[in-house]
This record gives C-alpha cells, sequence and structure tokens, in this order.
C-alpha cells in the first residue's frame, strides 16, 4: 500500500513538472457539445477581442512569472476591475442618496431600503 502511495505521489508530480501529460499524444479536441456543456457549466463563454501584440506579450510574461495561463490571469484581472468599479458606482450612489435624504422627510419603507443598500456596501 505504501508503494502505491508513493508511485502516486511521484507520478503527480510528474504531472506538475509536466514530464507527464505535456505531449501532443496527450492531447485531444473535445466536441462541440462537450465544450459547450463545459462553458455552461462553468459560466464562460468565448469572446474575441483584438489587443496590441506588446500588451499580450506582457501580459503572458506576468503570467509566465506566476505560473499561471495568462487568459484565467487576465479573466481575474478583469473581475477585480469590475468589482471594484461596481463597488465604486454603488458608494457613489449611497453618497447620493445620503446627500438627498439630508434634506428630506424619511419614511420607514426609504429607510428600510438605504439600511440595506448599506449592508451591501
Amino acid at each position: 500500500m505504501k508503494d502505491n502511495f508513493a508511485k502516486i505521489l511521484a507520478d503527480a508530480e510528474k504531472w506538475d513538472n509536466r514530464e507527464l501529460g505535456a505531449s501532443e499524444e496527450h492531447v485531444g479536441v473535445v466536441c462541440e457539445k462537450t465544450a459547450t456543456q463545459t462553458d455552461d457549466q462553468l459560466g464562460l463563454q468565448a469572446i474575441s477581442i483584438r489587443l496590441p501584440k506588446v500588451l499580450i506579450k506582457d501580459l503572458k510574461d506576468i503570467a509566465a512569472r506566476y505560473e499561471v495561463g495568462y487568459q484565467p490571469m487576465v479573466r481575474d484581472l478583469l473581475t477585480r476591475f469590475v468589482q471594484a468599479e461596481q463597488k465604486k458606482y454603488l458608494l457613489d450612489q449611497l453618497s447620493k442618496i445620503k446627500n438627498a435624504e439630508e434634506g428630506t422627510e424619511s419614511t420607514p419603507p426609504v429607510d428600510e431600503f438605504i439600511k440595506n443598500l448599506k449592508k451591501q456596501a
């Protein structure tokens, strides 16, 4: 049993350092249906975008330094940017609400709505 576990660990290390699985004989193309199902399950959609070649090279260089793929890194970068921009927008809207409510009467439904917005921010 120990020998089997040691082999599994050794094989896992070979996969990690690309001694196994990195050759063309290990590459296969999935059918369109499987690719679509995978994208749907992961909530992904392929897009086409034109970027400067220098930018793509720089992104690939940065990703290589961190030993990650550049496309997942760009996906993470865009996700973080969108989250920051959405938060900035919501905080701006909250600020406008606060400024507007300073000169108006409050009502319970509006107070509850604002309270919920503040919790989300």
